[in-house]
């Protein structure tokens, strides 16, 4: 038995057997049972079958647009997933270590990238690259053929050991399969440390380097109250420990998730929580979770399988998806983002952008008429951006009427992402029917930052007062003129984020259908009232890190403590 300790962020015993998250890149690994070992590496076939196809269809897309120069890119992929130095290393740890795809794809692509740090030629170093989008490609398609939610294959009752763990990825985790987590990275005052709090999961955070020390299976008890976590503790310690569980689990009746209706605060008000999928079966587990519609359909989605080069020119195959789509989640409605420009520039082969956008919008007009239907423009960087888009809608309608086809209902909505949308959103309030506020990439271009990139990180802050001042701007330009706001981005589902949202009067957020249970819950311990004061005093707060330490008062004092913005308004008198 090894005893580690380190910052207690939330009370309360978790034990079990070990599952491992990486989160740079996002990497899960669990034990598989023997009987599975099989399946685990035909599961691994498949994916490769599937990102080969892919590559091919991407190069035979090239050749037609005149880009035959780059198919190089592309082909030389394709010999890296047939090359035994990946494929027989792969099988191999599925077998010998009995570890999942994913893990393995990210372990094998690991090694082949080193051989790349290896040579000497600056060229073909620069190749290593190749090798993480490879990587990331391979992970996507187990990850779609899985069809299920993040730890979804993992037994329930085990405890989560990560090298850190985001708002983000924590909100969409099933707190009631998986008991308590133990972090490398953290402490008291990190958001996932409030959300900890706030759900009441046992969790140590600042470990170190618990994630290096536990292999996959082992059993853990993470004890958030004395600030410890024992590695393989003795039979003795583990009867112990599971008798304080039980205590513990019967205290912590009664503050399980609120069930299918709608998020309140606990003075009443009521907060719409809809759900951001990719694909039409997604509608169904959106519903399970609690989702009041769909606030986000990423239509691009249908280009990244299969030949999306015949999806994208099908009005027909367009329209069949869009009909599924919209009788699964009626009554509520589905809000379809437009292909981006990214998408069809990919797609695009003898068809020019501005078709394909067509042909788009018909199938949009005659699904519309099957249930509420809504289109989301994007990457809107002003009132022209959207007249245009109404423009090609009005000529896509008189075409399909010019067929005798029925066409039904669109309300047009702009994806306020870019500053100079939030800046000029009192004119587009006046044109669009509904605004969608997507912080991500919102946040990354106002600050000029990204996630993606390690030197321009440390900028991504999205408690920024430049931020928090763009979105205030936009809820005030719309509520003026009564047009509909919702907010779609990570902000949606952070525990620290969402409570200064709601302040600045948010009414609607939408977001991963896995983090919708925890969000309700949070909303459920906050007052709207309290809410508004906090906010008025962030907002005027000069830095991101003031605004954070406040909130971090505010929210996230001792973790026997309810939230107190759920109970009084302390906080905001500070």
């Amino acid at each position: 038995m090894r005893r580690l300790t380190g910052a207690g962020v939330s009370h309360g015993v978790a034990l079990g057997p070990a599952v491992m998250l990486m989160q740079n890149p996002l990497v899960i690994r669990f034990a598989i049972p023997e009987d599975r070992v099989e399946h685990e590496v035909v599961r691994l076939r498949d994916a490769r079958e599937r990102s080969k196809r892919q590559l091919r269809e991407i190069g035979a897309r090239l050749d037609l647009r005149a880009r035959a120069e780059l198919r190089y890119l592309f082909d030389a992929q394709i010999l890296m997933l047939d090359d035994p130095l990946f494929v027989n290393r792969a099988e191999d740890l599925i077998r010998t270590e009995r570890a999942n795809a994913e893990w393995v794809v990210w372990r094998a692509c690991s090694g082949l990238a080193a051989v790349f740090d290896e040579v000497e030629d600056p060229y073909v170093r620069e190749r290593k690259g190749e090798v993480a989008d490879l990587s990331g490609r391979l992970r996507m398609n187990l990850r779609r053929a899985r069809d299920g939610a993040l730890f979804d294959e993992v037994e329930d009752g085990a405890v989560l050991v990560a090298d850190q763990l985001s708002p983000s990825i924590a909100a969409q985790i099933d707190w009631t399969r998986i008991q308590g987590f133990a972090t490398d990275a953290g402490s008291r005052t990190d958001h996932t440390a409030i959300l900890a709090r706030s759900l009441h999961v046992p969790a140590v955070m600042g470990l170190m380097d618990i994630s290096a020390r536990v292999a996959p299976g082992s059993m853990l008890v993470i004890d958030g109250t004395m600030s410890e976590v024992l590695i393989e503790p003795s039979a003795d310690q583990v009867a112990e420990y599971r008798d304080r569980r039980e205590r513990w689990v019967a205290v912590k009746k009664g503050r399980e998730r609120q069930g299918s209706g709608p998020a309140k605060t606990a003075d009443y008000l009521e907060i719409r929580i809809d759900a951001n999928i990719e694909r039409v079966a997604d509608v169904e587990a959106a519903r399970q979770q609690g989702a009041q519609g769909i606030g986000l359909f990423r239509s691009e989605f249908l280009l990244a399988g299969g030949d999306g080069s015949a999806v994208a020119a099908s009005e027909d195959a367009q329209y069949e998806l869009y009909r599924q789509l919209v009788d699964q989640a009626r009554p509520d409605y589905v809000t379809v983002r437009l292909f981006t420009e990214a998408a069809l520039d990919e797609v695009a082969g003898e068809l020019s952008a501005r078709e394909l956008r067509g042909i788009q919008l018909r199938a949009l007009l005659r699904a519309a008429i099957h249930g509420p239907l809504r289109i989301l423009v994007p990457t809107v960087s002003g009132v022209g951006d959207l007249r245009q888009t109404r423009t090609l809608l009005a000529e896509s309608q008189a075409q399909l009427e010019g067929r005798g086809e029925t066409c039904g209902p669109l309300s047009v909505g702009a994806m306020i992402e870019i500053p100079s949308a939030a800046l000029t959103a009192d004119m587009l309030a006046r044109e669009a029917d509904f605004f969608s506020i997507g912080t991500n990439d919102l946040v990354q271009y106002t600050l000029g930052a990204s996630r993606s990139e390690p030197r321009a990180a440390a900028l991504y802050e999205p408690l920024h007062p430049a931020v928090l001042r763009l979105i205030r701007q936009v809820l005030e330009a719309a509520s003026r003129v009564n047009v509909p706001v919702a907010l779609c981005g990570e902000m949606a589902a952070d525990p620290v984020a969402l409570p200064v949202l709601i302040g600045l009067g948010l009414g609607t957020v939408s977001m991963n259908p896995a983090a919708i249970p925890t969000t309700k819950q949070i909303i459920a311990q906050l007052r709207a009232e309290t809410l508004r004061a906090v906010t008025t005093r962030v907002l005027s707060l000069a830095t991101a890190a003031e605004i954070e330490e406040y909130l971090a008062h505010c929210l996230g004092r001792d973790p026997r403590d309810e939230l107190p913005l759920g109970s009084a308004a302390e906080g905001a008198q500070t």
